[in-house]
């Protein structure tokens, strides 16, 4: 795809569409995670011609995908038996997303490839990124500069710029090549608990720990130390989080990049002593994949 072509979800372009033709959000894209096993029962069954022609239907299929408008589709051999072979699928168009996976599933045939795990969520901006007024007020406390002065104003612009890439990274991003991906599904923690011990002996039980009842600004800084330490990892690391609250079973789905697993074995690691993820971050399952050409990765999965 071409990255400097216009994106047809532009926050700035016309209203989201749902007009059974398309449906596109406002801003960013739809993700899909696909995770299946291969049933080699069937598959022996296929002649060595038949075999051939479902390997070129998928490999026909994967490059339609990856030549449409605002689409990119990642395709992995997993590392453990939770799957054999995964995709990210990553599109504009709702309908395509639909469609595109539905092809996925049925391209070597009917019940070849068993749906084992899947997850819907969309790219998005962080409410918690640092807007103009707080950049305005943090370089006038640690620079001393005017509000009013060129030298602000050349700062200004450097981070409106700076932000602008920022965001279409977060919304359309560029997936990487990097061989090793994980992805995991996260929530905030909502009912977490303790126990009360009082002087009369006495036990009772109390909410505590709930990310939703933080004040916005605790909620900020908590996720200003969280991406510190994300920050640490640049150039080792690659990250996309992306939104499911309301689509599918927990608030975000993350994807990790990068060239060992060593790698992401130590971000996640690193994460879990931040405070943001040790008082409330709730985890799913974790996946581990290998990007690869795509005759290594029929090789790899033994098709």
């Amino acid at each position: 795809m071409n990255a400097d072509a216009p994106h047809p979800a532009d926050p700035n372009a016309a209203p989201a569409a749902s007009d059974g033709d398309q449906i596109l959000g406002r801003e960013g894209w739809h993700v899909v995670h696909l995770f299946y096993q291969i049933d080699r029962t069937n598959w022996s069954l296929l002649s060595d011609e038949e075999q051939l022609e479902a390997k070129t239907n998928l490999t026909a299929l994967i490059q339609e995908i990856r030549s449409t408008e605002s689409t990119q589709l990642l395709a992995f051999s997993m590392v453990t038996p939770k799957a054999d072979l995964a995709f990210m699928l990553l599109t504009a168009d709702l309908h395509k997303a639909n469609e595109f996976e539905k092809r996925l599933t049925l391209s070597l045939g009917p019940d070849m490839l068993s749906p084992v795990y899947s997850y819907l969520s969309m790219t998005e901006l962080s409410e918690y990124t640092t807007t103009e007024a707080q950049y305005i007020e943090q370089v006038k406390a640690e620079d001393g500069l005017a509000e009013d002065s060129p030298e602000m104003a050349a700062k200004i612009e450097e981070f409106r710029a700076r932000m602008k890439k920022y965001n279409s990274d977060r919304l359309y991003p560029n997936m990487p090549d990097w061989p090793v991906m994980c992805f995991y599904n996260m929530s905030k923690r909502r009912l977490g608990s303790a126990i009360v011990v009082r002087g009369d002996s006495s036990i009772t039980r109390e909410l505590t720990d709930n990310w939703y009842s933080e004040p916005f600004e605790e909620r900020r800084r908590l996720m200003a130390g969280h991406a510190r330490v994300g920050r640490t990892f640049a150039g080792r690391v690659r990250q996309l989080v992306t939104g499911s609250t309301g689509l599918d079973e927990a608030e975000w789905g993350v994807t990790l990049f990068s060239h060992t697993a060593q790698d992401i074995k130590e971000i996640v690691y690193d994460m879990r002593f931040d405070e943001a993820s040790a008082r409330f971050g709730e985890f799913g399952e974790f996946y581990i994949g290998l990007q690869m050409p795509l005759d290594a990765l029929f090789r790899r999965v033994g098709l």
